[in-house]
């Protein structure tokens, strides 16, 4: 079979992306996915999968990584992880990178829906299966898409915080979202539960803000902004876990610490000292390393010609002081893979 130089396929992919955003789906791809057809074979003779994921050095993602790989070396696959390093185009890239070394199947979680929308089409072009393991995507053709329940997640986690705003007497208070892209479904899905929380007990809302360098300082620098802005703030939402430190480091600096609670989304290992000392309200975490063994059984199902569930939506485990003790075997498994 001839194949095309790889330099020339990247060459190609970084010519079409320079005229695209960061956020949008590449539009012009049908001579890329002709190239790319031409390069990976038809017929995979190796158990060998690619995880892209957005973004390793986040706990969430490096957690689900690590299930990935648990289930990948249990059913004796040779795994490839690439991190995207939150960057769409160099997710492009890696994708190229992953149909070159014909890879039996690829495991996506995207930096975007949208960006995800163009590694399908590539992926298609190429005949390579795709299993997404959160986010989602926009439009296109996977095998299957491993998800948590986000908006049933944060709709739970916000009657939490109301339940303990009205116990404080807080219920006249404003909340803040700190928040993870509103482009991205899963993020759609989140303040859209939390706020429906927050409508049936009539708490306001304050400021949505979302992050883009996802720091430390950035949550920081947002949950400042709130609490100088609206006196009567009562709550912060993280829709994230790993800037945590920002939002406390603000509330201290503040003199609010027992006027301001601090809610979070998914999980941290330090939480599960925050919780119970009631620095931190409480938590909805997903199960990143039970999401990421779940993508690779199915990639494996489709690979063995079995049927594949089309969607696959795992529960979110709403954790506060109250519950935290009966559900640490499952937080330290599917939550924090440890």
């Amino acid at each position: 079979m001839s194949r095309i130089p790889f330099f020339i396929i990247l060459i190609t992919l970084l010519t079409l992306f320079s005229s695209c955003s960061d956020d949008k789906p590449l539009k012009n791809t049908k001579n890329l996915q002709t190239n790319i057809s031409s390069v990976a074979p038809k017929v995979q003779n190796t158990k060998k999968l690619a995880y892209i994921v957005t973004d390793s050095s986040i706990p969430f993602w490096a957690i689900m990584g690590r299930g990935v790989k648990n289930r990948a070396d249990a059913l004796g696959y040779e795994l490839e992880i690439y991190n995207a390093e939150n960057s769409a185009k160099l997710e492009l890239e890696l994708t190229v990178k992953a149909i070159k070394e014909n890879v039996s199947g690829i495991i996506v979680s995207p930096s975007t829906s949208s960006a995800c929308v163009t590694i399908l089409k590539l992926a298609k072009g190429a005949n390579i299966p795709v299993v997404i393991s959160d986010i989602g995507t926009d439009s296109g053709e996977y095998v299957s898409y491993i998800s948590s329940n986000n908006r049933e997640g944060a709709y739970d986690i916000g009657k939490v915080l109301a339940k303990k705003m009205v116990a404080l007497g807080f219920e006249k208070g404003r909340v803040g979202i700190v928040a993870i892209p509103q482009k991205r479904l899963n993020g759609q899905a989140r303040t859209a539960g939390f706020m429906q929380a927050m409508d049936e007990v009539a708490i306001k809302g304050a400021d949505i803000k979302q992050l883009v360098t996802w720091s430390e300082e950035e949550t920081y620098t947002f949950s400042k902004e709130m609490i100088e802005s609206y006196p009567d703030l009562r709550a912060i939402w993280l829709q994230t876990s790993n800037s945590y430190n920002g939002a406390l480091r603000a509330i201290a600096e503040s003199g609010k610490k027992d006027e301001i609670l601090l809610i979070a989304f998914d999980a941290e290992p330090e939480f599960l000292e925050l919780i119970p000392k009631g620095i931190l309200a409480a938590s909805a975490m997903q199960q990143p390393y039970l999401m990421g063994q779940e993508a690779v059984n199915a990639m494996d199902k489709y690979l063995s010609g079995k049927e594949v569930q089309k969607n696959i939506q795992l529960p979110i485990l709403s954790i506060s002081a109250e519950n935290i003790i009966k559900n640490l075997p499952t937080i330290q498994r599917n939550v924090l893979g440890i």
